[in-house]
């Protein structure tokens, strides 16, 4: 029952900021199981990289689960893992894995496709505008990154 509990509270935006990130993830199992889901859903993955101690991290879940037009474009695109980076766990084998993606501060969001191979790595601060986050970028981001955006059939002559 944990486990369950454990698993979809890793793959959903949340307002619950101060348990985004769990620094105790097997992240490498934990993005495995997220592929696999997305696999079956024909979704990608979303890893937001960051942690608990990111305003910016906590900022941007919240803006995103309260925005019920960005909600429910990641609800229908994308399985969201939050992985963490902090002084008890840099996850750094998995961040170096995706080409060191931390270069660009926190959050940094790496899209995968469902087979797991990275597709692009967003540096959070072109979302931004003024103390907070555009709604409007943000749904540019993922709408340029959702399943349907990279299908070949919908770019036919």
């Amino acid at each position: 029952m944990l486990g369950i509990f454990i698993f979809y509270s890793a793959h959903a935006q949340s307002t619950d900021t101060a348990h985004l990130y769990n620094p105790k993830d097997d992240a490498v199992k934990e993005i495995a199981v997220a592929v696999k889901k997305a696999k079956a859903e024909n979704k990608f993955v979303l890893i937001q990289g960051g942690g608990n101690w990111c305003s910016w991290c906590k900022r941007f879940s919240i803006t995103v689960a309260n925005d019920p037009k960005l909600d429910s474009i990641v609800n229908a695109d994308f399985v969201v893992y939050h992985l963490n980076y902090s002084g008890e766990n840099k996850n750094q084998a998995v961040f170096a894995k995706y080409g060191f993606p931390q270069r660009f501060g926190f959050p940094v969001f790496i899209i995968l496709d469902d087979n797991g191979k990275l597709l692009h790595t967003q540096n959070s601060a072109y979302l931004e505008e003024g103390k907070g986050y555009n709604h409007d970028k943000i749904a540019e981001f993922f709408e340029n990154w959702r399943p349907t955006a990279l299908d070949p059939k919908n770019y036919k002559d």
